[in-house]
């Protein structure tokens, strides 16, 4: 009990794991959604945000949240792989149409690797999530001027982020893309060029790798490591994020954790997967940050997330007499509960639940 309703004050368990390193443009995408903003003439209401993990360039798509996959499929051929080509591998949330089985299928088909991240940890694509950060605040800004016409204003902030400043690339990502700052024509024919462009390579591959373990090392200094074997009992946090409750749990006194849970494997450095009641439908992946150790697994867990409590000695007996019949009562301790603790019950109830009990 004290492990599902203490509060944890201890680090994030789970050293961070960053993604590879990519080898080169537009092979390794980020993709991610902002919703719920004001509908515009056209119909818009969200955003869909494309990321190059090498270079940063982001595209910013103004899309309907009632478009079905094959709308958003179409959009994706025209707006990506007709300018960059068909990427190795897709980093996303579990967004519906991520895992959609004709996405899925789509991908399949271009030999395009789908990566998605655990259940409530959005550290997993943590560089789109800031990208969407920085896009919010210039909409904020141009909705001042705009009001809802902000995919009016799409096209310059696409411009504006892809020709900023980044400090792991040391370059914007315009300059990354085409080897050569904005407004500066290009000319291929021209052999330095092309040495001069795989040197630029070889230079921001560099530097993402030192921006990438400078993060690292930041980040572990407030993290702790935590490691689970197969077949180990853990809780789970009912709460993985500020306002959101799962497993049906909520109110102000309600339990921090669930459980114990069995975990069945690991999926990775920082990921388990764990058998959960058939009822409970969520995706059986989960961060070791959303985890805590069950230290001992008392009785079996029922559907409901709850124990069902079991005699376990009986320790005094004394009877009853009424006009009719004579009713016998025994003090009995019960699991989990010390001797202090002991109830009365009546002896019908405990044979009738308890067969073969004897005092």
């Amino acid at each position: 009990m004290c492990q599902r309703v203490k509060a944890d004050h201890l680090k994030p368990a789970g050293m961070l794991q960053p993604l590879a390193v990519p080898a080169w443009k537009w092979e390794d995408i980020h993709m991610d959604f902002i919703v719920g903003l004001p509908r515009t003439s056209k119909g818009y209401d969200s955003i869909w945000v494309i990321i190059d993990r090498f270079t940063k360039l982001a595209h910013f798509i103004p899309v309907k949240t009632i478009y079905h996959a094959k709308t958003y499929a179409e959009i994706y051929i025209a707006r990506i792989v007709s300018l960059h080509g068909v990427p190795r591998t897709i980093t996303s949330d579990r967004g519906s149409l991520f895992v959609s089985r004709f996405w899925e299928q789509l991908q399949i088909a271009l030999d395009t690797n789908l990566i998605h991240s655990s259940a409530y940890h959005p550290q997993t694509s943590g560089q789109v999530e800031r990208v969407n950060q920085i896009l919010e605040d210039m909409l904020r800004a141009c909705a001042l001027t705009y009001s809802t016409k902000w995919d009016e204003c799409l096209p310059l902030a696409e411009f504006a982020y892809n020709n900023s400043y980044q400090k792991s690339l040391d370059m914007a990502p315009f300059e990354d893309l085409y080897g050569r700052r904005c407004r500066t024509p290009l000319n291929w024919s021209e052999p330095d060029l092309v040495t001069q462009a795989e040197e630029q390579v070889k230079f921001i591959h560099d530097n993402l790798k030192r921006a990438q373990s400078r993060q690292k090392s930041y980040s572990d200094k407030r993290r702790r490591p935590l490691v689970f074997e197969k077949d180990d009992h853990v809780y789970h946090r009912v709460s993985p994020m500020k306002g959101v409750h799962r497993f049906g749990v909520k109110g102000k006194l309600a339990p921090r954790y669930v459980g114990p849970f069995k975990i069945t494997e690991q999926c990775g450095p920082v990921a388990y997967r764990l058998e959960l009641p058939s009822h409970l439908a969520v995706h059986d992946v989960f961060h070791v940050s959303q985890l805590k150790k069950c230290l001992r697994v008392l009785e079996e867990i029922q559907p409901n997330l709850t124990y069902e409590e079991k005699p376990i000695k009986i320790l005094d007996q004394k009877q009853r007499s009424t006009r009719r019949r004579t009713i016998n009562f025994y003090k009995v301790q019960w699991s989990n509960h010390s001797e202090e603790e002991a109830t009365w019950e009546q002896e019908e109830f405990l044979q009738a639940k308890y067969p073969g009990l004897q005092p």
